[in-house]
């Protein structure tokens, strides 16, 4: 998933596991099947009603009679949590032989259904409604339409027999699409007719590793260049006027494959497929796949500078994923069922390393320019760095609570913390980068980690699940190093200060000034916001004044603003933008306090705010005395 401070939103599934079955101690019985056989079990999804937010699905699953446990996916893959969308499921009726059977819910697990099959009864019918909700929020694994588009997973639509691999059960699937609506997927058709498509059989986890994006306004791009296999993105969007991607843009995405294969020196999937929906109506979000990736922008993402420059590493992010998190997955977030909690350290490693490689490669392909990237690295460390949440919570916790803090709400965000090991993994491991370079002289870096740990064979998908210890023995083969305190101190460990050591060892350092940063000025435009964290210390809406944060121990905490009241006038005059920037320049020239009117629920109070730094925003600056290693891990490795 991808999950950033500019609220990306991104969690994860693996692919065919060929290396799963080694670790069968990890998994719990959940109990034998009632009988079932080697048939496939046949599921055809109807897609016709997605635009009004409904999805059917009939299942023919072989059964033999007596009790049979069935269940919904609860744990989802790149989510890390229980965050199967049980709730929309509606309408489940199990027939055998054309009648009716009684079904019943476990009473402690809501996942969980009961069938007692009678004799005489081969294979039950399974029919079931999902119900797409208009904003899938956080999480969005499940489907997500518009009238003009539609996302749709698997797993929102299907049950499966308990006490059988996800890799052993098999599944043929099929897709009834809306008349003239196109699709794809990284599932390989068997034959289309019309607007239904049959696709060749595959397991229960390559299934769900498989979403479909449709629309009726769909445009596939070959993005393969001199790989060694194909590459497309799948464009599905509100719109044709969407759909027109920029050459220099389609350019780039087609040299981001070139550099992810040269980082990785090999790939895991038959073929790669971006799904790319482009829609305003779709919650932005990312979820990787083993060979394709599941991505959700706004309508204009390909279109408006800002949108284009903010969203850009959505799609680099996601495909690390293909070898950070599917190829190599912690083995605490392998499992061999969808029932059973994850164990999540090491988000730090499966999130962290990919959104760092993801900046690496979103730089490296040319979707950013370096001092886009420099804004991108610099507003990442200045918001982990005036983080008051630090002095209390360890890393670790953020990733062993990660589900529950997606989605938070955006008040105090600072002081409990969020899902930081997605930023705060940006700066240790390019500290590791930096580290590594430095021990051995500049000859080895973490591209040279990335080609031993990730690498391999290029070809079919595999599964090499990998634990703490041998992460940093693998660290230590390309460099003699303890990594083992490095990520400790860091990770394990209350840590005051963010970890800012790589950006000076790689030849800059953290500053502020009064230019804008381009990222936080991207974002303030699509938000229609005014990010003044690192003065005044508040966010606000310059639609309507309202306050998304404030910051503990900034000037606006100092005068007693609470998160979520509204400003409504400064120095007297009504706000806007303009108004309350000009109030900090000349607060900085003539030592007065800025005077702020704020309601908050109703009521209406002045607050002077003491502050007189200028507006100040996060950059790089360069240490001429040490060499320039951030230019040198940003720059492209293929022509």
């Amino acid at each position: 998933m991808h999950s950033t401070r500019r609220s990306y939103i991104t969690a994860r599934l693996a692919m065919l596991g060929l290396l799963l079955l080694s670790l069968s101690g990890l998994v719990p019985s959940l109990g034998a099947a009632a009988g079932r056989t080697k048939e496939p079990v046949e599921i055809h999804v109807d897609m016709r009603h997605a635009p009004q937010r409904i999805i059917h699905a009939k299942l023919e699953m072989p059964v033999e009679p007596g009790r049979l446990t069935l269940l919904y996916p609860k744990y989802m893959p790149g989510e890390h949590g229980p965050t199967g969308p049980i709730s929309e499921l509606v309408a489940l009726v199990i027939k055998g032989n054309g009648e009716p059977i009684a079904w019943n819910r476990d009473s402690r697990d809501v996942f969980t259904f009961y069938v007692d099959v009678p004799a005489g009864v081969s294979e039950l019918e399974i029919d079931l409604d999902y119900l797409p909700p208009r904003a899938t929020g956080m999480f969005g694994n499940g489907p997500a339409t518009s009238d003009q588009v539609a996302v749709m997973s698997w797993h929102t639509l299907l049950l499966y027999p308990a006490g059988v691999s996800i890799h052993d059960l098999i599944y043929r699937p099929s897709l009834t699409l809306p008349a003239g609506w196109q699709y794809g997927t990284a599932l390989r058709t068997e034959k289309s007719r019309r607007d239904r498509v049959q696709f060749e059989e595959v397991s229960l986890a390559e299934l769900i590793d498989s979403p479909v994006t449709t629309s009726a306004h769909y445009r596939q791009i070959d993005l393969t260049g001199s790989a060694a296999t194909t590459h497309r993105l799948h464009l599905s969007a509100d719109s044709e006027a969407a759909l027109e991607i920029r050459p220099e843009t389609e350019a780039a995405l087609r040299k981001l494959v070139a550099e992810g294969i040269a980082l990785f020196d090999s790939y895991h999937y038959r073929t790669y497929d971006f799904l790319l929906t482009l829609s305003d109506h779709i919650d932005s979000f990312g979820l990787e796949h083993h060979e394709s990736s599941d991505n959700r922008l706004p309508e204009r993402s390909l279109i408006d500078d800002a949108e284009l420059n903010s969203n850009a590493g959505l799609l680099p992010h996601e495909y690390v994923h293909s070898w950070n998190a599917k190829t190599r997955r912690p083995a605490g977030l392998t499992r061999d069922d969808y029932q059973e909690p994850y164990e999540a350290d090491l988000l730090w490693v499966y999130e962290g390393l990919t959104s760092y490689l993801g900046e690496v490669l979103t730089s490296r392909s040319g979707l950013w320019q370096p001092d886009y990237a420099r804004d991108s690295l610099a507003l990442t460390a200045a918001g982990l760095a005036n983080r008051p949440g630090r002095s209390w919570r360890p890393l670790v916790d953020t990733t062993r609570a990660a589900y529950t803090l997606y989605g938070i709400p955006a008040e105090w965000a600072s002081w409990r913390r969020g899902v930081d090991f997605y930023d705060e993994g940006v700066l240790i491991w390019l500290e590791v980068d930096a580290r590594i370079r430095s021990i051995s002289g500049n000859t080895r870096s973490l591209d040279d980690f990335c080609r031993a740990f990730f690498g391999g064979t290029s070809g079919q998908p595999e599964l090499k699940p990998f634990t703490y210890e041998q992460l940093t023995q693998e660290l230590n083969r390309i460099a003699a190093y303890d990594w083992r305190k490095f990520f400790d101190d860091r990770i394990y460990a209350v840590a005051p200060n963010a970890p800012l050591a790589g950006i000076d060892n790689a030849g800059w350092r953290l500053v502020y000034t009064e230019e804008p940063n381009l990222v936080q000025k991207d974002h303030d435009e699509i938000g229609e916001s005014l990010d003044l964290s690192f003065s005044l210390g508040i966010q606000i809406s310059t639609e309507d004044g309202r306050i998304g944060d404030v910051l503990p121990g900034s000037p606006a905490a100092a005068a007693e603003i609470a998160p979520g009241s509204k400003l409504i006038a400064v120095n007297g005059r009504r706000l806007s933008s303009e108004v309350l920037q000009r109030a900090i320049k000349e607060a900085a020239t003539n030592g007065q306090p800025i005077r702020l009117l704020v309601e908050n629920s109703e009521f209406f109070r002045e607050a002077a705010l003491d502050y007189a730094g200028g507006e100040r925003y996060p950059h790089l600056e360069r240490i001429e005395e040490r060499a320039d290693l951030l230019s040198q891990i940003l720059a492209p490795r293929t022509p």
